[in-house]
């Protein structure tokens, strides 16, 4: 009897979602499952508060060609240059500062790994790593820590697929992932796969391109976020 509470009390600890749509055009929804039993904490950790570096412009580069090289939003490569008056006007020489919008990155990798292995186990294709997408899902991750909520549907941003249509992305199929509390890589992808509405998300093959995105509450606590997609074009 204690041990079955122990399971229980255990398992009322993850708190996890998935949601996935097999069509931006259509609207169907398939798959929803939620399991909510964990207390969400607040206070953030803001993107743009970590260490930085600089970048010196050479011949024929423009700020979005920098913000592609270094995988970083244009918004915020503009933000972090104050000093440019028209970022359409950049010049040889001038110094650019660069923010450092994924401290997390080398947990996000594994994340993708462990998809890949998961995905390779099952006869499945390999996801490609889209860092637009991995933008998108560290700003959810952040958004959940900063309007205090656990939810595939954000305050903010609104659905999932509304949000990375209005961060740019096209696709013709697409799926989230969220969890929160979970200390690392093989710790959210193990609650992942033994929910059966997430492990569908991770071996779906209509997929094909993934972004991971995690953010860090001031006390410690990881957020999570998985995007799943099959870009247009």
């Amino acid at each position: 009897m204690k041990t079955n509470k122990i399971k229980q009390m255990m398992c009322m600890i993850l708190a996890i979602l998935s949601f996935i749509i097999i069509s931006s055009t259509s609207g169907l929804v398939i798959g929803a499952k939620t399991t909510e039993n964990a207390t969400i904490v607040s206070n953030a950790v803001s993107l743009e508060s970590f260490a930085t570096t600089s970048y010196t412009v050479r011949s024929g580069d423009s700020m979005w060609k920098i913000a592609v090289k270094y995988e970083v939003g244009i918004s915020e490569l503009i933000k972090a240059n104050p000093q440019i008056k028209n970022p359409a006007l950049i010049y040889v020489g001038q110094v650019i500062t660069i923010p450092n919008a994924a401290p997390l990155s080398s947990i996000e990798d594994e994340v993708i790994r462990l998809v890949n292995v998961q995905r390779a186990n099952n006869g499945l294709p390999q996801l490609t790593k889209n860092w637009e997408a991995s933008r998108v899902a560290r700003y959810k991750s952040q958004d959940m820590i900063d309007k205090n909520y656990f939810a595939h549907m954000s305050p903010t941003y609104g659905s999932p697929f509304t949000m990375m249509q209005n961060f740019g992305l096209r696709f013709s199929a697409a799926a989230e992932n969220i969890a929160y509390g979970q200390r690392t890589a093989s710790e959210v992808m193990n609650s992942w796969m033994n929910s059966p509405g997430h492990r569908a998300n991770i071996l779906n093959r209509s997929f094909t391109h993934i972004g991971v995105g995690a953010a860090k509450a001031s006390n410690g606590t990881l957020y999570w976020t998985q995007m799943f997609l099959k870009p247009i074009g």
